[in-house]
């Protein structure tokens, strides 16, 4: 199965996630399918906290990808950010 999910990168205690489409089966930072964005939680003024690809995303999901839990928060995120 095809899931949306983050693999982490960035240094020990400064956390940075790429938003990724990859095979369930595979670990969490192995080679994906395609890179749809990033997330950076620690992100402080007037860096960007999340970037996503909107239109990739409802490819995939139409596709039948299932993202994560996090990144279903994140997508419903920035599909708000995107409507204001």
């Amino acid at each position: 199965m095809i899931s949306i999910r983050l693999s982490r990168g960035g240094a020990k205690k400064r956390p940075f996630y790429h938003i990724v489409v990859t095979d369930s089966r595979k670990r969490r930072d192995s080679g994906s399918i395609e890179t749809l964005g990033f997330y950076n939680p620690v992100a402080r003024g007037q860096e960007e906290r999340l970037r996503l690809e909107a239109e990739r995303v409802d490819y995939w999901l139409g596709q039948g990808a299932k993202p994560s839990d996090t990144v279903a928060s994140l997508i419903k995120e920035a599909k708000k950010a995107a409507a204001n």
